[in-house]
């Protein structure tokens, strides 16, 4: 019976124990460049059998919110070298999650340029941290959006397929391409939303899923499929989107393609009843990693039914850079304040000690 704490082989890529650290944007970055804090950070956390950083936008259009990094300039890979060095240092693995926020984001943070999205409709009652009228960093409502163009979607695969080269570059182990939580991709994919009347667009599910196909496949000829993720949350119904007909048929044809591409792996949240978990299941013919809420007895549960391959932890990661050992030995886990998740210094975020007894030091 496979265990938590077992190793595992993803795409050749040999993972000491499968709990995943989730991509989670903790907006601690000046400007758009990592920084030292960021590389003492993910290195605190290398004992994870994978590291999904957070968020990187692929471009200055794919940017969302104020004090997160891009891949898409020379200083931006130099910056992030200096994480990944730190990372494998301390004999961890990580994948850079690219990002593009669609149009989740306001003109403020695009040099005054409008978002883009897959149809001229804003997202209602959508904050993003930017710049207010008067120049001061704040939550205010995201900007109305344009419709992306044909020369516009081409543009954006591109951006996606230098972003995987740059993120090689910069020493990552692989790339995780962000298609949940409301941003570009799945603003394309959501049936109620995407009503282009092209080809990427509209009632066939084919014409909607196409924009991140092609992007998959794009990213894969740069640098193999084999290290490149997927990212999807089919039923958060994040940022103004909303349920759709046919939304369990779209998701089950998505885990098919992907399926077909021999991807490193299917990241997913948010998979709804246990009955469509255990379809996606089947759907889905390689390594499956799930993310949401779990303790260590539900994570190994997940494994033991076959439900998931690897299991993604978010906040308990935060609080505790030595998660897989205070869970591997029982030791208590330490709880971080809210206040503490976005923005900040290193208090709340490089300073929470790894546990400590006579029984732990002997570990």
């Amino acid at each position: 019976m496979s265990s938590l704490f077992d190793s595992y082989d993803l795409a050749d890529q040999v993972l000491p124990n499968r709990l995943v650290m989730a991509p989670m944007t903790r907006a601690r970055v000046e400007g758009t460049v990592p920084s030292e804090d960021m590389a003492t950070y993910y290195a605190q956390r290398a004992g994870a059998g994978l590291i999904i950083s957070e968020s990187a936008q692929v471009s200055p259009q794919g940017r969302g919110y104020l004090y997160t990094p891009g891949i898409h300039s020379a200083a931006q890979i130099e910056g992030w070298k200096r994480v990944t060095d730190a990372v494998h240092q301390a004999g961890g693995r990580m994948f850079l999650q690219l990002w593009h926020v669609g149009r989740v984001s306001h003109s403020s943070l695009l040099d005054g340029r409008l978002p883009v999205a897959p149809v001229a409709m804003p997202a209602s009652q959508t904050l993003v941290h930017a710049y207010d009228s008067d120049g001061k960093p704040a939550q205010v409502a995201v900007s109305a959006p344009v419709a992306l163009d044909a020369e516009g979607i081409r543009q954006v695969i591109a951006d996606f397929r230098l972003a995987s080269a740059n993120a090689m570059s910069a020493g990552f182990d692989g790339v995780e391409i962000h298609a949940g939580n409301g941003y570009l991709f799945e603003q394309f994919i959501n049936g109620g939303f995407n009503t282009r009347e092209d080809r990427f667009g509209g009632a066939p599910i084919a014409n909607r899923l196409r924009l991140l196909l092609e992007t998959v496949d794009a990213v894969s000829a740069q640098i193999g499929s084999a290290k490149v993720g997927v990212r999807v949350s089919p039923f958060a119904h994040l940022a103004d989107l909303h349920p759709f007909d046919g939304e369990e048929a779209t998701w089950l044809a998505l885990a098919g393609a992907l399926s077909q591409r021999q991807i490193a792996y299917l990241h997913a949240s948010h998979l709804g009843t246990p009955y469509f978990q255990k379809d996606f299941r089947a759907a889905y013919d390689g390594t499956l990693m799930v993310s949401g809420g779990f303790t260590l007895e539900t994570a190994q549960q997940a494994i033991e039914e076959g439900l998931s391959d690897l299991v993604v932890f978010g906040r308990p990661f935060i609080a505790n850079p030595d998660l897989v050992n205070r869970l591997r030995h029982g030791w208590p886990l330490a709880e971080a304040g809210r206040e503490a998740y976005y923005g900040g210094g290193a208090h709340g975020y490089i300073d929470y000690p790894a546990y400590s007894s006579p029984v732990a030091e002997s570990a």
